[in-house]
């Protein structure tokens, strides 16, 4: 019977390789969606009644596996150093000189830098054992189950090496990068500020379901360890790489003198932001691993290898048209259309202008002269105006919505414009969006397209409207089918038993985000009760003030929200608040700064408050602890200054565990 089991999932597993290479590799599918996903889910539906038969490397891990609660630590064999910057051709011949006092002719090998996250990938006879980060060059955190949902990283091996550790550059394409930051913006929420932190906060989600989502891809280039064949340089390990399957340094060049090797870094410059991905620069390393070991290391740097790195590219423009857009909140944020520029590659004609106190600061008008640069090669942003006629004003913003026409009024609280009416096209649908997206209710399928469908129907206007939704309303639609429709309907019926906060955060409440949600779920438990929580039961809250407790009552003041909350929970909404890890932080206010090794700071101040601390955003003498990291900056300073005890991650991490 085992033996049977085992066999069904090795075929099944032979299957769905074979129908994902058609798909995602040569584009040339041979099975409809439908079939596929029954394939793939018989798989999986194996694999969680027999997970003593399940392969670590099925493919099943490419749609990501369980949610984590830690990333164990993982220390490198091999250490996971970084190169010396560059910023000059000058300092590129100086870099060959001081080679050719030790190496009288060396050859050079140029790759793109992309600019990502680095990570380690382990394999033990062919096949993928650890993946790792990079961390602090010696201890990095395992992220492999988040790997695994990266389609181009090999999950075996051609050839079955007793042992192969791989360096690469984990990235999000500029596609996805554009994708997640569309939704966030649609969300209101802070768009990721570059693909490299895309990437790096990608990685390091606890649920690898999310990572799967999110698009990630990789670039190999450096072998850190080999067992079973050998190399006696890097482009022969770039090529063996390549041999077993890897996605290595794209269009890397071999040279035997500095300049053709300086010209292919000048090439590689004029690529940028035409290529998908981002670099950030050029990297040049000795190709020879013989000389390398002559070469050596200083203290920080190996002495074999330089990173060149390009200046960030500004250009002139017009500014023709400033465009108003409404967000969820009444929130009117202007855009700069200007003449379309080249920048990074790509062709630029929009920009953000933040809001009227941005434009008067710039003295920026239609028609003037304005500078544009790309922030992190990727989001165009105006940064000056280069010509601006003399006697002249600043643009000044319309007085009416563009969306119904409604008198904008000035948000005293911000810097912003707003629509006050409530049911205006353009709120309702930033509205329901929001209310679907992953940091709230986690509705799969709902995105904007089919928000705006829904709206534009009249089948919803309201997320309630949301949970009355019938199949053949749905069929209805265009580009609908069954399996879609069907689909849709059990992720609004498994969305009515998400948590309290994640509910509260999908209301859409001014001034308060998910934090703020979530410690409004633990105070009082229930939607009913937060409903009918006094301003002084708000207060007492730690963490919040006088702005979040009037907008959580003038929400429910409001009759239209009541109306909301009462239809949600009698269509079945069963929020629930999860109990608290454990009590070792109470009492405690614990202030994180700086960049963590292993965690994001919106991580570890959510542990803080599972364990019954509060995270805190400021430095005063009540602060029980400081959390810091590389590059703290002030709040380090300032708890030095008051006394107060400063931490690192893994002091806070021993205290937790002691407290429980």
């Amino acid at each position: 019977m085992s033996e049977d089991i085992r066999r069904k999932m090795r075929e099944l597993g032979k299957q769905v390789e074979h129908h994902m290479h058609l798909y995602y590799d040569l584009d040339a599918p041979e099975l409809e969606d439908y079939e596929y996903d029954r394939l793939i889910h018989s798989l999986m539906d194996l694999e969680e009644r027999y997970p003593q038969y399940a392969s670590p490397n099925s493919p099943t891990k490419r749609v990501g596996g369980k949610a984590q609660n830690t990333f164990r630590e993982v220390t490198h064999k091999v250490q996971m150093g970084s190169l010396q910057d560059v910023f000059s051709t000058d300092e590129l011949r100086a870099f060959d000189a001081r080679v050719r006092e030790e190496v009288p002719n060396p050859t050079y090998v140029v790759e793109q830098k992309i600019d990502g996250l680095s990570v380690s990938l382990e394999y033990h006879d062919g096949e993928l054992a650890v993946g790792s980060t990079r961390g602090d060059g010696f201890t990095g955190e395992d992220v492999t189950e988040n790997l695994r949902t990266i389609r181009s990283i090999p999950l075996k091996l051609p050839q079955a090496l007793p042992l192969l550790e791989v360096r690469g550059e984990v990235y999000m394409p500029v596609t996805s990068f554009n994708r997640l930051v569309r939704e966030q913006e649609l969300r209101e929420e802070t768009p990721a500020k570059n693909p490299r932190n895309a990437a790096a906060g990608s990685l390091r989600q606890k649920d690898p379901k999310i990572a799967a989502a999110r698009g990630l891809d990789i670039f190999c280039f450096n072998v850190q360890q080999l067992e079973g064949v050998s190399c006696e340089s890097h482009s022969k390990s770039l090529e063996l790489m390549k041999s077993l399957g890897f996605p290595v340094s794209p269009d890397y060049k071999v040279f035997d003198n500095i300049e053709d090797a300086i010209k292919q870094v000048e090439k590689i410059g004029e690529l940028r932001g035409t290529l998908g991905y981002q670099i950030d620069g050029a990297v040049i390393k000795v190709d020879s691993f013989t000389d390398r070991e002559f070469l050596g290391s200083t203290a920080k740097y190996p002495k074999w290898a330089v990173a060149f790195k390009y200046p960030p590219e500004e250009k002139e423009t017009v500014l023709r048209d400033v465009v108003l857009q409404v967000g969820r909140t009444g929130a009117v944020t202007p855009t700069a259309e200007f003449d379309p520029i080249e920048l990074a590659g790509t062709t630029v004609s929009r920009a953000t202008l933040h809001n009227q106190d941005f434009i008067t600061q710039l003295g920026v008008n239609i028609g003037d002269t304005i500078v544009v640069r790309k922030a992190g090669d990727i989001i165009p942003e105006v940064i000056a105006v280069k010509n601006h006629p003399e006697g002249t004003p600043a643009y000044t913003l319309p007085t009416h919505c563009p969306s119904c026409g409604t008198l904008l009024v000035r948000d005293p609280e911000v810097a912003a414009i707003r629509c006050p009416n409530i049911s205006c096209p353009a709120q309702i649908l930033r509205s329901l969006i929001h209310f679907c997206s992953r940091n709230a209710m986690d509705i799969e399928g709902l995105g904007e397209a089919v928000c705006e469908q829904l709206l534009a129907t009249g089948l919803a206007k309201t997320p309630a409207d949301l949970y009355r939704l019938t199949k053949q309303e749905l069929l209805g639609l265009e580009g609908f089918q069954q399996k879609k429709a069907e689909n849709i309907l059990s992720a609004l019926e498994k969305s009515k038993h998400n948590e309290l906060g994640a509910l509260l955060f999908g209301l859409g409440i001014r001034n308060i985000g998910d934090k703020a949600a979530k410690l409004l779920a633990q105070r009082f438990g229930s939607l009913q009760a937060v409903e009918a929580a006094t301003k002084e039961e708000l207060l007492s809250i730690e963490g919040f003030g006088e702005i979040m407790a009037e907008s959580v009552l003038q929400y429910f003041a409001d009759e239209n929200n009541q109306r909301l909350c009462h239809d949600l929970l009698a269509l079945g909404m069963e929020p629930w608040v999860p109990e608290q890890q454990s009590a070792a932080l109470a009492g405690m206010t614990i202030v994180v700064t700086g960049t963590l090794p292993n965690y994001s700071r919106e991580e570890i101040q959510d542990l803080i408050e599972k364990n019954g601390g509060k995270a805190s955003g400021s430095v005063s003498k009540k602060t029980s602890y400081v959390v810091a990291g590389e590059a703290a900056g002030s709040k380090l300073t300032k708890a030095q200054s008051l006394g107060v005890p400063v931490l690192t991650e893994q002091e806070l991490l021993e205290l937790i565990e002691r407290g429980s």
